[in-house]
């Protein structure tokens, strides 16, 4: 559905800090699949772990959160002024290790949203076997108001 120049026009994120390579559904305002591919060339590898390279659980859910973006932000006339910042994490498990070579499929699903946040869940595969999965909530902030 949208390729990896398509979601640069809507993801606030760049390499190599940008996690979602590929969205392969997504319903604005519901729910989205994405897409990662692991790559042992990521610079986080190199010290987690060197001898057995472990994706860090908090890179996991970065990802996820990348693609809960793009259900919240609109594709018509986005607010430039407005940025969804992470506002809490919960319940997140780690069930397998992710390590290179995995294709992360990740699925989000809007769980509640109101003026105030968006709460969604999150569910993180390779190969079909559940890697990770937990819920996130996201709140809107003026950009202008980040570093005061």
């Amino acid at each position: 559905m949208m390729n990896l120049l398509e979601i640069n026009k809507r993801l606030r994120q760049r390499p190599p800090f940008q996690m979602i390579e590929r969205v392969t559904a997504l319903d604005e305002g519901k729910s989205a699949v994405g897409i990662k591919c692991v790559s042992v060339n990521e610079p986080h590898f190199a010290g987690h772990f060197p001898d057995a390279p472990i994706m860090p659980g908090v890179l996991i859910i970065e990802s996820a959160a990348q693609l809960c973006s793009l259900v919240i932000a609109p594709e018509e006339n986005p607010d430039d002024s407005k940025l969804y910042v992470l506002l809490k994490v919960r319940d997140f498990k780690f069930l397998r290790p992710v390590i290179p070579g995995d294709r992360l499929e990740i699925t989000v699903e809007v769980v509640r949203a109101t003026a105030a946040a968006y709460e969604f869940s999150a569910v993180v595969r390779a190969d079909g076997a559940v890697k990770a999965k937990g819920e996130l909530m996201f709140t809107a902030m003026d950009k202008d108001k980040v570093y005061e």
